[in-house]
């Protein structure tokens, strides 16, 4: 009940005070940063955890977010098994003139839950600090993107000895737009390399994209080698048009 309660307070104070990242209950992100004004809220209900992440494009390029997980390991909706927070920072740097591809850097505190242990995961931000650098590279006309999202982490105290350790972080999303642009079939792989991290998981689902305000997307989630995984998460992501004008 105490980590219900917790995770209600931060929603509400990330409503006021801050958009991924468009990567909804993906773990990977694309290039893209939001023009200066806008905010996403994005909501995801799953069977391992749920999410409710805000981010505002405060200024040119940037886009600041503050995210909040609640757990539920063991699949019964009458309890929870705590909850972990992140907040973190991302620019782009290129964006290719099509508006279809680029390249970014992101960091923050807390890291995505698909990348830690069960044992790892609870109360993260201001324990591990980490970086990645998302890619969207658009293949066939853009009916294929491709997101890249390698990078790095470290956790300040790990552990009964609280050590100090490094992990290597990956996700790769690629995204198929069949027939239109308004759904594509998208599929994921995200895993880490260290100590406390998780085994690497797959994520395959459906992403509906109706307008320039609303994407919402159905998933499945498990290890490759391991009994655990997300299962099923269901989200949404709703854009704000712009609060206030960019500076000029």
């Amino acid at each position: 009940m105490r980590s219900r309660i917790a995770i209600v307070l931060l929603a509400s104070l990330a409503t006021f005070a801050a958009r991924p990242t468009a990567a909804q209950q993906f773990n990977s992100d694309s290039y893209l940063s939001k023009p200066v004004g806008m905010a996403t809220l994005i909501l995801t209900w799953g069977e391992r955890n749920s999410m409710l992440m805000n981010t505002f494009s405060l200024l040119p390029r940037w886009e600041f977010t503050v995210a909040g997980y609640l757990y539920d390991d063991d699949r019964n909706p009458g309890t929870d098994d705590g909850y972990s927070t992140s907040l973190y920072a991302k620019y782009m740097f290129f964006e290719n003139h099509a508006k279809t591809g680029g390249f970014a850097m992101k960091f923050g505190t807390g890291l995505d839950p698909g990348y830690l242990d069960a044992e790892n995961r609870l109360n993260d931000a201001f324990r591990s600090w980490w970086t990645n650098a998302p890619a969207t590279i658009p293949f066939l006309d853009n009916q294929l993107s491709l997101d890249l999202m390698p990078g790095a982490s470290v956790t300040t105290s790990f552990g009964p000895e609280n050590e100090v350790v490094w992990a290597f972080t990956y996700a790769s999303r690629l995204a198929w737009y069949p027939t239109k642009p308004t759904w594509s079939l998208v599929g994921e792989v995200v895993g880490a390399e260290g100590k406390g991290t998780s085994p690497a998981e797959y994520r395959v689902g459906f992403r509906w994209e109706p307008n320039l305000h609303a994407v919402f997307a159905v998933t499945y989630d498990h290890e490759f080698t391991g009994p655990n995984g997300a299962g099923v998460e269901v989200g949404m992501m709703l854009f704000t048009p712009p609060f206030f004008p960019a500076p000029k």
